[in-house]
């Protein structure tokens, strides 16, 4: 007699980084149910952080644009998440997208975070809640939380991890040879970055030491200005290939040694694929968004008033300017020190 499998599906509706750390809870849901098949939504530029996942079953994907709900690109996808008739969905977001997703696509029990000011319609939408887990708490902490409604254990070691495509190993030691230590030096937001000249100082004291170094960073165009800017003061260093998409990216960022840069998605990347890291924190908070792990280590900048969802820090001393590279070089110092050989 056949009995059809138990069907779950995690929906992670977010950016890059918070789709990473939502990976232990993935995991947890795995090791509370290891026959079911396990299903991820996420946003289309997310999902191959989760498609080589061995423990996945599938990853499904809709486009994301801010404030455009693009229901006509997204309805073949619901219609076949909807026909797959799943037991269990549960949102770790709970804001409009994913209660109206949950609510479209229809499993038999579908768990929602409910945000403290979040809107009560969104409420009808999932068949239990739960109360969002204190803003101050990890990351990987309040999407764990969200699954106490199901009583599942909290993890012994909670921790980051994805795969890089494999296929892609040959591509990236062609863009990537060696085992380098990479400088990210962008983010999305401003008021996250490192002054140029601090990126520059800190080259120049880890060239010196014989240390391998690439320079990367975002694709936007203001990211990559940064990234020439302190090319343009070091035209010997070697960086990464601009434009390259994310299973290529993560594919390159696999081969490196140690990786440092302010708080941003590539950060978490690094960590999932385990690497080392350096974590360079000002405006947001360590305690909720660095890497988890004895590998990892942060370095705290100053503080200045540019906390919130401001994009530049106008403040006379910038919190993140009060990272020294003397500080940053120790930290790389201790964290070479403790890899191991790597052929």
């Amino acid at each position: 007699m056949n009995v059809e499998k138990t069907k779950i599906l995690a929906i992670k509706f977010k950016y890059l980084g918070d789709v990473v750390v939502a990976v232990p809870a993935l995991r947890a849901l795995r090791d509370q149910w290891p026959e079911a098949e396990l299903h991820a939504l996420v946003a289309e530029d997310a999902a191959p952080l989760l498609r080589n996942l061995p423990w996945l079953d599938k990853v499904w994907s809709l486009p994301r644009t801010r404030g455009k709900a693009r229901l006509t690109a997204s309805w073949p996808v619901i219609r076949t998440l909807r026909k797959l008739k799943f037991d269990r969905s549960v949102d770790f977001v709970g804001n409009d997208r994913g209660a109206i997703l949950s609510k479209l696509i229809g499993a038999k029990e579908r768990l929602g975070v409910m945000p403290v000011d979040g809107h009560f319609f969104r409420r009808l939408a999932y068949t239990r809640c739960i109360e969002e887990a204190d803003a101050t708490r990890h990351e990987i902490v309040r999407d764990l939380h969200v699954l106490s409604a199901w009583n599942i254990p909290f993890p012994a070691e909670p921790k980051l991890e994805i795969r890089a495509d494999p296929a892609l190993a040959k591509d990236a030691e062609q863009s990537l040879p060696g085992h380098p230590v990479i400088f990210h030096l962008s983010t999305s937001q401003p008021k996250k970055e490192w002054p140029a000249s601090n990126w520059v100082e800190l080259y120049h004291r880890a060239h010196d030491a014989g240390v391998d170094i690439v320079l990367s960073s975002g694709p936007t165009a203001r990211e990559q200005a940064l990234l020439a800017e302190v090319w343009g003061a070091l035209p010997q260093s070697r960086t990464l290939p601009p434009g390259l998409q994310l299973d290529s990216f993560l594919a390159a960022l696999a081969r490196a040694k140690l990786f440092v840069s302010p708080d941003t998605a590539p950060l978490h990347l690094a960590a999932g694929l385990g690497i080392p890291t350096i974590g360079l924190f000002g405006p947001t908070a360590a305690s909720r968004w660095a890497p988890l792990g004895a590998q990892h280590q942060v370095v705290q900048g100053g503080l200045c008033p540019c906390s919130g969802h401001w994009h530049v820090c106008h403040a006379t001393c910038p919190c993140m300017a009060a990272i020294t590279p003397g500080a940053v070089w120790t930290a790389i110092q201790k964290s070479l020190a403790a890899l191991p050989a790597r052929a």
